[in-house]
């Protein structure tokens, strides 16, 4: 299994629209990133870690929350989104493939360096895109076969008259 680190704020400042979403709530970015991230996860079978700097809170600790298979960590007081994936990537980054997502590119230096992979934040917006496309796609098909079941094509009150010939035999 892949392991995913992704510097949240530095990809809700790079994908247009979370950043149109950011001028109006970081809240809401933070949430349609997450929702992408659950998204992709779910499909790639990627665990995948979205890091958000809480560095400049004054007593604040680290906090990470779980939701499916993707991790949400806010950083302690002090710590940046990079120092985390830093140290993270310095903890396992040999024995695990790991991939960082991140714009910066001294950042992407120093984790190659130590063992994993990195890819710009708009190279992973247009994966997430592809990957979104694929999904669609998928669904598109399981709902589409359906079409010509008698069922869709009959009103509501029909449907339920053969539901109640259907129960009571």
């Amino acid at each position: 299994m892949r392991i995913v680190l992704v510097d949240g704020y530095n990809v809700v400042n790079s994908w247009p629209k979370l950043n149109e979403i950011k001028d109006i709530s970081f809240d809401l970015a933070r949430a349609e990133l997450l929702g992408s991230m659950k998204n992709y996860s779910s499909f790639t079978g990627d665990r995948v870690y979205l890091v958000f700097d809480a560095h400049l809170k004054l007593g604040s600790l680290e906090k990470e929350e779980r939701e499916v298979n993707v991790f949400i960590v806010f950083t302690k007081e002090g710590e940046t989104a990079d120092s985390y994936i830093e140290r993270f990537v310095n903890d396992k980054g040999r024995k695990n493939n790991l991939c960082v997502v991140t714009s910066d590119l001294k950042e992407q230096q120093l984790i190659f360096q130590r063992g994993a992979t990195r890819m710009s934040s708009l190279e992973f917006l247009q994966e997430v895109k592809k990957i979104e496309q694929e999904i669609k796609e998928i669904h598109k098909k399981k709902y589409n076969h359906n079409k010509n079941e008698l069922a869709i094509n009959l009103d509501d009150e029909t449907r339920e008259k053969l539901e109640e010939i259907r129960r009571s035999i």
